[in-house]
């Protein structure tokens, strides 16, 4: 299968009917709509596939989603709605797209990171487990996708759990799962009578639980299966805490946020005037309750008001002074300056004074610092 949420009696599979007053009806037998809010980080690709928020700018999906290695403006990533016709969405185009370089190898690794053209603000995230003390037990799984095998996707994100099916009984449901990687891939599904899966359309989703502070925690990937909701035949999730450090170490390089261990955001919004062709100011977000030193891909995200941007340049001061260049100044006639910059501030204690310092280095316009804020 390619995957998708589909909760079906083990003879049947059929969509509900629409209500007399036109909405509706239950669109997968046994399942459960979601509510408004329920599993924020929840995201729609525009490929068909599902993901999670694994920071405010990158998804978490599976590699069988996407194309190679690269950069990718062709994805749209749909969040904040479980209902994918709400005028309210956030919609956001991506911009690269990282694939596991182990994906179809004997060591599996069917997962890949998506980066957005720019960070969803207060988009809630998803953090993975690091290891395996999560990888059993009852797990919750959510999507928009078919209500049966072969079926059409949906407009509705549904939720259902699927209890833990270890390797060993997993590899021995059929031929084919004879191939079943153990350390790359978690088995998830109800052997005796089917009836709960995932199906085409939610490749890439989350399978989730909560931990041991009750709080959601991702164990694993939609990656794939044999057919749809059958019994003996559960649906395979990449193990995510196997892979956590490499996702963590592509997040990084990819510059898309903290994800897990980073600290921050810390933010300064009060304006601050921008002289014209005048001396450097300053804007001070003071960092606390860090340890260590900050990330290699410290997120520095800007909000400066200006008509004429190819006038500014912008500096990162650090606590001890060092300054980072985020922005030369050029012929750019373009209103404003809004989006993140990563910087490799991994010598930087996080703890501190950061500074954004901006300059207009030419005469005619002003400007002012509206806000910024850096996650380190």
């Amino acid at each position: 299968m390619t995957a998708a949420l589909v909760i079906v009696p083990v003879h049947s599979a059929s969509a509900g009917p629409t209500s007399a007053q036109g909405e509706p009806g239950p669109r997968v037998v046994g399942g459960t709509r979601a509510a408004l809010g329920e599993f924020p980080w929840m995201v729609r690709l525009s490929m068909g596939c599902g993901g999670a928020m694994y920071t405010t700018q990158l998804v978490l999906t599976a590699a069988h989603c996407v194309g190679s290695t690269g950069n990718n403006t062709s994805i749209t990533a749909t969040v904040g709605v479980v209902d994918l016709q709400d005028t309210s969405a956030t919609k956001v185009k991506s911009t690269y797209v990282h694939r596991s370089t182990t994906y179809g190898t004997s060591t599996g690794g069917d997962w890949a990171l998506i980066k957005l053209a720019t960070p969803i603000t207060g988009v809630a995230t998803l953090p993975v487990a690091t290891t395996t003390a999560y990888d059993s037990g009852t797990f919750t799984v959510a999507g928009w996708g078919a209500a049966s095998e072969g079926g059409a996707q949906q407009r509705y994100l549904l939720k259902a759990n699927v209890p833990f099916v270890d390797d060993v009984t997993c590899r021995d449901a059929g031929s084919y799962y004879s191939d079943l990687i153990f350390p790359a891939e978690i088995c998830a599904g109800q052997m005796a009578t089917g009836g709960v899966d995932t199906c085409q359309g939610d490749s890439g989703g989350p399978m989730f639980r909560r931990n041991a502070a009750n709080a959601w925690i991702q164990v694993g990937i939609v990656s794939h299966g044999d057919g749809c909701a059958r019994p003996s035949a559960p649906g395979v999730y990449t193990q995510v805490s196997t892979f956590a450090g490499a996702i963590q170490a592509a997040a990084d390089s990819l510059g898309g946020g903290g994800g897990p261990g980073a600290c921050g955001p810390f933010t300064n919004a009060n304006n601050v005037n921008i002289p014209d062709a005048g001396a450097a100011v300053t804007s001070t977000a003071t960092a606390s309750g860090c340890t260590g030193n900050a990330s290699t891909a410290t997120q520095v995200a800007v909000d400066i008001k200006h008509p004429y941007r190819g006038d500014l340049v912008i500096d990162l001061l650090a606590p001890d002074g060092s300054a980072y260049r985020l922005k030369n100044s050029s012929s750019d006639s373009g209103d404003n300056v809004i989006t993140t910059y990563s910087v490799n501030a991994s010598s930087e204690v996080r703890n501190g004074a950061w500074r954004l310092q901006v300059r207009d280095m030419a005469a005619q316009d002003v400007g002012y610092i509206d806000s910024w804020s850096i996650t380190l």
